[in-house]
């Protein structure tokens, strides 16, 4: 995307200051578990018991809302967007997050994972966008799936990514500070991904990568836009005697339900003579118990298996949305629209789920939530079907 700006200096001054912050690290909270889940969830990392899928569901969270600067006022402001936007990603501190998101892993030890916002950041300097050049920005200044990775492998987790999709991929120009009265900016280049990670135990096979067909063009005017595709990733996983598909999407929180409507729609299209039990996660960015998306998704014959959780002490299951700095001391969750969807195949049993990263005792030593979504874990039992005996 090819961006001509003439640079108005007092506005880059305001708004670079005013994304600095001066936020501490939430204090000591109480870390009360009324309910004792923490035992449960002991109980639910134990459950390998022939038939059981235990899956999760994680937006690990870009760090900033990328929505702000989509929605620019000027094409004027965007580089100062942008600068305030990567500062809060800064901020918002993934390594030590994604240390936070392997705890998680390890209290629950999924089978499968199903992780959205994924995201690679590289930064070019100095840019070129503004001079209408095209080379995109290569230097990776910071990477989730090396984070993550490290992470888990830092607590001996032996997770590897069996499949990924390149989502949007998004390069724009960015304040970084002023040469005598020149400001001089940089290039920061954002590709999102969307990703499957399998225990090293799973078989896998049939990895696909699928973008869907209808996406989001934000137009910033006359002349420059950019496009936000989105799509799905699948596998076929064996977890001892059971074989199930297992898919993984993020919806368009943007554009309107028709939007999410067709994308929702291309993915139930895609799996609607499967054969093998179906296991849909992902953020949806539909609500319970009203969206759209997510009534077409029921529509087709998939439970949506928070609603069979024989746990009750969490009837709303909300999974979004913390503060977009992840530093509110509460909980900020009241709504729902992360969701492990079981298909109409293989007729599971639905176990205990649970919601995570949604407790103060969840947060990072330096006082942030693992993300502004909380993730979600279940447990599927699907019974072998039986042999036909000879008389």
């Amino acid at each position: 995307m090819k961006v001509k700006i003439i640079w108005i200096m007092f506005v880059a001054w305001a708004v670079t200051a005013g994304c600095k912050t001066d936020k501490m690290p939430t204090s000591s909270m109480e870390n009360s578990d009324p309910y004792g889940e923490e035992e449960l969830l002991k109980a639910f990392k134990a459950s390998e018991e022939p038939g059981v899928v235990k899956v999760m569901s994680q937006n690990v969270y870009i760090g900033t809302n990328v929505t702000d600067i989509l929605d620019a006022p000027t094409i004027e402001t965007i580089p100062v967007l942008v600068a305030g936007g990567f500062l809060e990603v800064q901020n918002c501190d993934f390594p030590s997050r994604a240390e936070a998101l392997a705890l998680e892993i390890e209290k629950t030890m999924p089978h499968l994972i199903g992780l959205q916002e994924m995201t690679v950041f590289y930064r070019q300097s100095p840019g070129d966008l503004l001079e209408g050049g095209t080379v995109p920005a290569t230097d990776i200044v910071l990477d989730y799936f090396e984070e993550l990775m490290n992470a888990l492998q830092a607590k001996g987790l032996n997770y590897q990514v069996v499949d990924s999709i390149a989502n949007a991929d998004i390069e724009l120009p960015m304040f970084v500070r002023f040469e005598g009265n020149t400001p001089v900016f940089d290039d920061i280049r954002i590709v999102d991904h969307d990703a499957i990670l399998a225990r090293d135990d799973v078989v896998i096979s049939n990895p696909v990568a699928v973008r869907y067909d209808s996406m989001l063009v934000v137009n910033f005017d006359e002349n420059n836009s950019v496009s936000i595709p989105r799509g799905y990733v699948a596998v076929t996983a064996k977890i001892g005697g059971t074989s199930v598909v297992f898919t993984n999407t993020h919806l368009e929180s943007m554009g309107g339900q028709n939007l999410r409507e067709a994308e929702v729609s291309q993915l139930l299209d895609d799996y609607k003579n499967e054969s093998l039990p179906v296991i849909m996660v992902g953020d949806f960015n539909s609500r319970a118990p009203t969206g759209s998306a997510y009534n077409f998704v029921l529509n087709e014959g998939y439970t949506d298996t928070w609603l069979m959780n024989p746990l009750t002490y969490n009837p709303n299951g909300y999974t979004y949305g913390h503060s977009s700095d992840l530093r509110n001391e509460t909980p900020h969750l009241s709504s729902r629209i992360d969701y492990v969807f079981a298909g109409p195949q293989g007729n599971p049993t639905i176990g205990n789920a649970f919601v995570i990263g949604d407790e103060t005792r969840d947060k990072t030593s330096n006082g942030l939530w693992p993300s502004d979504h909380a993730g979600v874990v279940t447990k599927l039992t699907y019974s072998s079907v039986p042999k036909l005996v000879s008389k």
